[in-house]
């Protein structure tokens, strides 16, 4: 039970996911933990609070007192009794409550009180996750040390497809043992590059080369890198993904030579790098300050390679450092991946398939293999991208 012994303040909000407490509260008993919950008035709409009082094996608290006796729930006894308050599922309402101070329901001003780390774990429509004023507060609450357990993209209550489904229970407490455990921090100390995302080759001020890569799982690997420990400098390409742990640094960039100049800055001071990006294999050799306009049937472009980032960075690499790289195949999946592996000097690669259904590109899942030299093959099933993060993260671990 890695989590023996600890204090967890739940907090549920109204939101849908809010079933999803049950299942977190069981995982979080399983742990060790003693769990208080603390519900808005509003997500007694959605989960019955005897059903959660059940499986706590506490009463459940709503409101500053018991109008019965007049008992009083102190939201400052809460705050020092736990070791961690987790908000979850979290609704806009409450993240932006909490963002601006407001302390209107026993919850908040447990959450104004406490001494302990705060996890919050949003849930809402994907319109509603992207407002401006959302992502504000999500922002402002990472500054102020909240962690963020990112939510998944999927089939959403309101009919939509997108992001905004609260992450599952086991990620959430993935996120705590990785937090309030000392063994969970091995990487203490340590410093890694990451890179992810696509590169976008310029053709002219409007079009380029690039791929469908979204960037998630080398995010994931940054979030989990992070978690266990490390600082991390993610070098990212365009993507939508926002990295939220105060110990990543990112490094924004849009071609493969800036990807290069960037990595090259930074690898030599690091314990080893993850090669998640997807980057452009080729480049136009020539390209046009004004947009092309559409003057015949067809048009040739000459492309010339960019320079391998992973082969730089393998040629440089010192016996101190991990290096790992990812190799997405289509067929002979493992003799490729093998071969790029001994080519580019990857202390492991992490192989996909785009054969997998639920693996590749912009999707929350991933099936991995992870291929080390001496022919060990470890084959994992389809899982999700922060899941297989973690599996990566295991074997950086086990290397060091």
């Amino acid at each position: 039970m890695r989590l023996e012994g600890k204090h967890i303040v739940l907090g549920v909000t109204g939101s849908i996911a809010a079933y999803k407490a049950a299942i977190l509260v069981r995982l979080l008993k399983k742990e060790g933990c003693e769990v208080q919950v603390l519900m808005t008035p509003t997500a007694r709409e959605f989960i019955a609070p005897l059903t959660l009082a059940t499986l706590s094996s506490r009463p459940i608290l709503v409101d500053f007192f018991d109008p019965e006796n007049g008992a009083w729930n102190s939201h400052v006894s809460l705050g020092i009794w736990a070791d961690a308050l987790v908000i979850a599922p979290a609704t806009a309402n409450t993240l932006c409550k909490m963002s601006a101070g407001i302390a209107d329901n026993l919850l908040l001003t447990t959450y104004l009180s406490a001494r302990s780390e705060v996890f919050a774990a949003p849930a809402m429509d994907e319109d509603m996750y992207r407002h401006t004023a959302v992502q504000t507060a999500l922002e402002t609450l990472a500054s102020r040390g909240v962690h963020m357990v990112e939510p998944g993209t999927g089939f959403l209550a309101s009919g939509l497809e997108g992001k905004g489904r609260m992450a599952e229970p086991e990620e959430i407490v993935e996120a705590l043992v990785q937090r309030l455990v000392p063994s969970g921090l091995p990487l203490q100390g340590r410093h890694f590059l990451v890179t992810a995302g696509p590169t976008y080759e310029q053709i002219d001020p409007v079009r380029y080369i690039g791929n469908h890569s979204s960037g998630k799982m080398g995010f994931a690997v940054a979030e989990t890198l992070a978690a266990r420990g490390a600082h991390v400098t993610l070098v990212t390409g365009p993507t939508s993904c926002t990295a939220r742990h105060p110990q990543i640094t990112c490094v924004p960039v849009v071609s493969a030579a800036e990807m290069l100049q960037a990595c090259l800055d930074v690898f030599p001071q690091t314990d080893g790098a993850v090669m998640a990006a997807a980057v452009a294999d080729y480049r136009p050799a020539q390209t046009s300050d004004r947009k092309i306009k559409k003057s015949a049937e067809t048009l040739s472009l000459t492309l010339c390679p960019t320079e391998d980032i992973a082969a730089r960075l393998g040629a440089l690499k010192t016996d101190r450092q991990v290096l790992a790289g990812f190799a997405l195949e289509t067929d002979d999946e493992e003799a490729h991946a093998l071969d790029k592996m001994q080519r580019k000097h990857f202390d492991f690669i992490v192989l996909n398939s785009l054969r997998d259904e639920g693996a590749g590109f912009r999707g929350d899942t991933n099936k991995i293999t992870i291929l080390s030299p001496d022919g060990d093959v470890a084959r994992f099933p389809l899982e999700s991208k922060q899941r297989a993060a973690g599996r990566i993260a295991d074997r950086i671990c086990a290397l060091l």
